[in-house]
């Protein structure tokens, strides 16, 4: 097939952010169907996506040229601008540059990297000098307008348009050309003509580019939108960045050469140069950092020793612990573990795991709390001995292949949980271990246009009311990989506004061309690179600009595994930091040698709490539909918790696999074993198949298949590729064939493998979480003031969340404290009394306050009065807005005197303690304290005794000292009324349906009111109750009818729709009517309402729920609500008597059912 005589060589693809607009499918699509036999990437400073397009171009036979518009600064890359000697240097030309072979690459990688780590200045600029150093293996272009070159004739300068052309031929002699465009602006066309005969006075060649950046010239609006969108202008703006006409698109050899015929060889050119760039990415092969062992061991021999002691050292533990391992045991264990050690040395990744040993005993021995593991890696002896993991791989029937697949050889993947306070250090002690920041760095990560979030940027940039975008983009469904057309087959009501409303048609039109599109990046979470040489000899670096940013690759991670580099992921886990911070309390307060490692994992107390689900802070179970889950379930084994990690998913639920496993494991409903093979596998789930690991495990033992097929397997169902399944799966029947297995039960289980598996969980990560639940849920059994104040500590940041822990210390009768001077460290302690706040959390107090305090209490002793207090701080860390917030949070409570006297002296104490500390820094001392007085001072502030602020006003003052109340609530006197007319409250909201209706009430806390087009009043609250805050929406008609109980400080009760905003993970009520707590008394006694989730859900309760029902007749009827997950909410009304609507009715139901299960109406 004959090719074209055009190559597109200046293409800015979606990953000049903001700017341009070309995706890698429908480029290369577009490119097929041209016939072009190659074509650049070349984005703005940048190389962030050339793997993803180098690989898309392999895929669709067309050769890929990988590049860079580089901005080239006038100056030096080191100037800024800041004064008008340097400000001209400071502004940047473009060049294009084109890798012809490795040392190319080398070289752009390093200048593009320097343009963000050193010239970054509004853009990532290099300079000539470094162009000078680094132009070997690289093809240069003139590039636009911008060019610099161009720029200069324009201006009328060609003796410098001579200068630069010089410069640019000298160093890169034989690969510089220069570039004609057409884009019918007339600066162009004035440009060409110069450019011309220009180069033919430097001997240098033309070449015809079209400075694309969408793909087809009707994308041009679509084009516009996107960079008012990346500026931040509107559409209708006149004075914006815009693109002169609709020209900039990938044209055809046939558009090429219509517009250049007096110039044939410029054409021609692009061809030349395609034919002189030819890097290949190398691919498939590992670079792993040298791992430095001793000298008389290799690699291997070095990991085998460290892993063989490392299981011994397992043996010595268990036998410590009561568990000694048999001999025979011990033989099955070292046999694993060299066979493992065998396979990673075949795979050639010894090095892999000794660095991964490395960084973790580091952290261990620097008390960086370490999670037990997560992801497959617990499948593996090796970790396992090396302590990379702490769970017997054996015991729990873990998987090495699911893992590492000897027969699909890929690099390992372990991720790591550490400490979300000092997950940075495990990081820095890699980076200075392996070469600094040149050899080590994060990952990039690129967040993308999608179909709601695009909608509402294009309607914001076509000056769309954001009502009526919200609107729109709420109409999209919340399916994970929606697109804006598949919205409009599936939500008639979208369809009908595109139809009838030609500005959202065009809305659409715009956001579907731009969805997908590359929108910003960032760093990823966790994501680190480890390289045995620069990273620049592999990829380039970037650097988000502002001071303190780390240096982050610009490949993300996908791209990187491919360039077969080392990565892992190194995660803080906020769990972690609770667990460590709650066993030091642990051992401070009452067992010095306390170890959360050494806990049983069979303790009764800890499975009463769990059976009673009073899991809320608990790990991975706190959730309410988790906490449905438990309380069917009634976990009796850690097994049990590893299953409710694996089963508290959407696909599991809505499968109906929960369900069975519950009645299965309470007796209700047979397991039946068609093989008994399958005794062994599957018993543990109750013949539920829950695990990925069960599956492999029927597949190796039934069908013969080794452990590494049945991992392929695995993937397979993973995937869904029904022709890869469907091949396997003639493979696992003739396996089960050999075996002599029945053919028809043998099909029938085939089946029910494709059915369950797709929902399949990796065990490995399972068992993992769910010891770290089982932990949590232990400290919280056992240990509860300590692990509850931890947990609200790590929580200080999220008010809803601090007010939910709270709220469940109150229920388990966990007094928590005001901060108290002599009492409190930074953050929440324990003390015999409860919880202490800490310092830490009163508003206006800085580090530089607490540190002081509990300084001067640790120098002098506990403060006697508030002038003590004043005296022995630092001065400088304590003024009068510090003094004032401790008072109004009832840190001086202690010290005797309520808080309207002590806040009636605050300024006369302030003076006369830095009068006191002026005097001893002087040397002088007062007759009292030379005479051996106690107080430090001779001045006296008299405290009058004032009467204390009332209850709201003292309530008042804690909320804005702290962002809690503490000594009660406003809300403490309507608890029954909660109780009985409430249908949720703030912790619970997201199990209200959306537009299910919600009754709750709460303190207004804040008001914003705002006036709409019609010029009516409308309000949003946001509303607090005992267990956190809801925005609530009032419409104009019910804000007028309310106003005056808005506007009180008194408590309010709301009924109102819920509305889910799923994509933002956010909530509010839509108030259908605002009451005071009285009227809600007179309205919600009417009938009773109960709900409940099927998933779980047995006949032995619903025959509990009539008994009680029977036994509280009354005149209300009792309606029943059946949460049923996929399908909504099935309602009836109790074929039994109605019922009395009393408290003690409520207490044996939620007993039953689980809190807020019961309200009246």
């Amino acid at each position: 097939m004959k090719h074209s005589e055009f190559v597109h060589l200046h293409l800015h693809s979606q990953y000049s952010l903001l700017d341009g607009a070309i995706q890698f499918g429908p480029l290369f699509k577009k490119a097929q169907e041209l016939k072009m036999p190659a074509i650049a990437i070349t984005d703005h400073g940048s190389m962030f996506g050339a793997v993803d397009f180098y690989h898309a171009a392999l895929k669709s036979g067309v050769k890929p040229i990988i590049g860079c518009e580089a901005y080239v600064a006038q100056g030096s890359r080191f100037d800024r601008g800041q004064n008008t000697a340097n400000s001209k240097s400071s502004r940047a030309n473009h060049l294009v540059l084109l890798v012809q072979n490795a040392k190319g690459y080398r070289n752009l990688c390093k200048l593009v990297s320097q343009g963000y780590t050193e010239g970054y200045y509004y853009k990532p600029r290099i300079d000539k000098e470094l162009l000078a150093e680094h132009s070997e293996g690289l093809i240069a272009l003139s590039a636009c307008l911008q060019g610099e070159i161009p720029s200069l004739l324009i201006q009328e300068k060609e003796e410098k348009a001579r200068e630069s052309a010089q410069f640019f031929k000298d160093i890169f002699p034989g690969r510089f050309y220069l570039e004609i465009q057409d884009h019918g602006i007339e600066d162009q066309k004035k440009v060409n003509k110069l450019l011309i005969p220009f180069a033919q006075k430097m001997g240098l060649p033309l070449v015809a580019t079209n400075d694309a950046h969408y793909l087809n010239q009707e994308d041009s609006e679509a084009h516009d939108a996107l960079l008012c969108i990346g500026t931040g202008k509107m559409i209708k703006d006149q004075n914006r960045m815009r693109y002169e006409g609709d020209q900039f698109y990938v044209k055809s050899a046939e558009e090429m050469m219509a517009l250049f015929p007096e110039n044939p060889e410029a054409i021609k050119n692009t061809l030349k140069i395609a034919e002189e760039c030819s890097y290949t990415f190398e691919e498939g092969k590992y670079h792993l950092p040298e791992f430095p062992v001793p000298e008389d061991s290799t690699i291997n021999t070095y990991l085998e020793k460290i892993a063989s002691h490392g299981l011994e050292l397992r043996f010595i533990e268990a036998a410590k612990a009561d568990k000694a391992f048999s001999e025979e045991k011990k033989k099955k264990y070292m046999e694993r573990l060299m066979w493992e050690l065998d396979t990673i040395g075949k795979m050639g990744f010894p090095g892999y795991f000794l660095i991964t040993w490395d960084f973790i005993k580091h952290a261990r021995e620097k008390g960086i709390p370490v999670g037990p593991g997560r992801g497959s890696a617990a499948g593996s002896m090796v970790s396992y001995a090396l302590k990379i993991t702490e769970l017997d791989p054996i015991e729990y029937g873990l998987i090495f292949e699911r893992f590492l697949n000897p027969e699909r050889i890929s690099m390992p993947d372990i991720d790591i949980d550490f400490c979300m306070d000092r997950r940075g250090e495990v990081i820095a002690y890699v980076r200075d271990r392996y070469g600094g920041s040149s050899h080590v760095a994060q990952i990039i990560t690129f967040g993308a246009m999608k179909a709601k979030a695009v909608v509402r940027d294009v309607a914001r940039v076509m000056d769309i009311p954001y009502a009526e975008a919200d609107k729109i983009a709420k109409l999209i469904p919340n399916d994970l990989n929606m697109t804006i057309a598949l919205a409009l087959e599936r939500e008639p009501r979208l369809k009908k506004l595109e139809k009838e409303n030609e500005e959202i048609e065009k809305l659409l039109s715009i956001a579907k061309s731009l969805e997908g599109t590359t929108r910003h990046a960032s760093t990823h979470a966790a994501g680190v690179v480890i390289s045995p040489r620069p990273l620049t000899d592999f990829m380039p670096l970037f650097k988000q600009s502002g001071e303190g940013q780390d240096v982050t690759t610009q490949y993300q991670m996908k791209d990187i595994e491919k360039l077969g580099l080392l990565k892992m992921d190194f995660l803080g886990l906020r769990t972690l930091t609770v667990i460590n911070n709650a066993v030091n309390q642990i051992r401070a307060k009452s067992d010095g040698n306390f170890t959360i490692e050494s806990i049983a994992l069979d303790d009764k107390k800890t499975f009463d709490l769990l059976a009673k689900a009073r899991t809320l802070g608990v790990f991975q179970l706190e959730s309410s539909g988790m906490r449905d889950l438990i309380r069917k379930m009634k976990p009796t084994s850690f097994h049990d918790i590893v299953a409710l990690v694996a089963l508290f998913r959407p696909g599991p639920i809505n499968s109906g696999m929960a369900d069975q496993y519950v009645r299965r494991k309470h007796g209700h409903e047979e397991v039946k074993w068609e093989f008994p093979e399958l005794k062994q596998i599957l018993g543990e789930t109750y013949g539920v198949i829950v695990y990925q690991e069960q599956v492999m495990h029927i597949a190796n033992e039934l069908a013969g298949f080794s452990l590494g097929q049945a991992d392929s397997l695995r993937k397979a169902m993973g995937k869904k590729n029904k022709n890869i399944m469907d091949e396997i799966g003639e493979q696992f029947l003739a396996g089960a064939g050999r075996k002599k297995h029945n053919k028809n039960k043998i099909e029938k289980l085939w089946a029910q493998l494709q059915k369950f598996a797709e929902y399949g969980f990796n065990k490995s990560h399972s068992v993992c979480y769910a010891l770290v639940a089982y932990q949590t849920a232990y400290l919280k059994a056992h240990h509860p003031a300590e692990y509850m104040a931890s947990l609200i500590t790590s929580e200080m940041d999220n008010t809803d969340k601090v007010l939910k822990y709270m709220q469940e210390c109150r229920e388990m009768k966990i007094k928590v404290l005001p901060p108290d001077v002599n009492e409190s460290m930074r953050d929440f302690t324990v003390t015999d009394e409860g919880i202490r706040f800490g310092l830490a959390a009163v508003k206006g107090v800085g580090t530089g306050a607490v540190d002081a305090i509990i300084t001067a209490r640790n120098n002098n002793g506990a403060f006697k009065s508030v002038l003590n207090f004043a005296e022995s701080v630092n001065s400088h860390a304590l003024n009068k807005r510090v003094a004032e917030a401790l008072v109004k949070c009832g840190a001086f409570d202690s010290t005797g005197h309520n808080r309207a006297s002590l806040f009636a002296v605050i300024e006369e104490t302030l003076s006369a303690a830095q009068k006191t500390q002026r005097d001893r820094d002087i040397g002088q001392e007062s007759i009292f304290t030379a005479m051996g007085g106690e107080e430090s001072s001779g001045v006296a502030v008299k405290i009058i005794d004032r009467p204390e602020w009332g209850e709201r006003e003292k309530l008042a003052y804690e909320k804005e000292a702290l962002g809690f109340y503490i000594s009660g609530h406003p809300l403490s006197e309507y608890t029954r009324d909660l109780k009985l007319f409430a249908t949720c409250q703030a912790a619970n909201l997201e199990k209200a349906r959306s537009s299910g209706e919600a009754r709750f009430g709460g303190v207004i806390i804040s008001r914003r009111i705002q006036t709409t087009k019609k010029g009516k009043t409308m309000a949003y609250l946001i509303i607090e109750d005992l267990t956190g805050s809801i925005e609530v929406l009032l419409w104009p008609k019910l804000y007028k009818k309310s106003v005056e109980l808005i506007e009180s400080d008194e408590p309010i009760f709301i009924k109102g729709k819920v509305e889910i905003d799923e994509e933002k993970g956010t909530s509010k009520v839509i108030a259908d009517d605002i009451m005071t707590f009285e009227d809600a008394r007179e309205r919600f006694t009417n009938c009773v309402h109960v709900r409940m989730s099927t998933p779980g859900l047995e006949e032995e309760t619903l025959m509990e729920l009539k008994e009680i029902f029977e036994k509280r007749r009354g005149k209300c009827p009792a309606i029943l609500h059946f949460m049923v997950p996929g399908k909504g909410e099935l309602v009836m009304v109790a074929s039994s008597s109605p019922v009395k609507a009393e408290e003690s009715l409520i207490e044996e139901v939620e007993n039953l059912l689980g809190a807020e299960s019961v309200s009246f109406e």
